[in-house]
């Protein structure tokens, strides 16, 4: 069975969001995500300073079995991306939430986190 921290939010498209600071998130895919994707061997990350909204795509995780969107959780700027993975992708599947974050997300006024999934909504989606 997957990893499902209670400490944090997800969202149905299987990432999960942490809060940093007030005001910053950092995202990355879920436990379930990476086992189902299987060997990460690629992750497309966005770029600083990007604007995104809530459901855009902004990036890609390729693994041996296929690739598949990064979707921003939250409205707001990209402000730190985790560059360690463009040489050790693997760190998606071996620890994913702690080295094998993805971004983190300036959130921009109005974005409410009520809007994500708690760790219980989750589980349900994903059993």
């Amino acid at each position: 069975m997957a990893e499902v921290p209670d400490d944090l939010k997800y969202t149905s498209e299987h990432e999960w969001v942490q809060v940093v600071t007030s005001g910053t998130v950092r995202v990355g895919i879920t436990d379930y995500a990476q086992q189902v994707l299987g060997d990460v061997v690629f992750v497309q990350l966005p770029e600083d300073g990007l604007f995104v909204t809530k459901g855009d795509a902004c990036g890609e995780v390729e693994s041996t079995k296929s690739v598949s969107d990064i979707y921003a959780p939250l409205p707001g700027k990209v402000s730190k991306r985790n560059d360690v993975l463009e040489a050790s992708p693997e760190l998606v599947n071996t620890s994913p939430y702690q080295e094998g974050w993805l971004f983190e997300i300036e959130l921009q006024d109005g974005a409410d986190l009520d809007d994500l999934l708690d760790p219980q909504a989750y589980l349900d989606l994903t059993s």
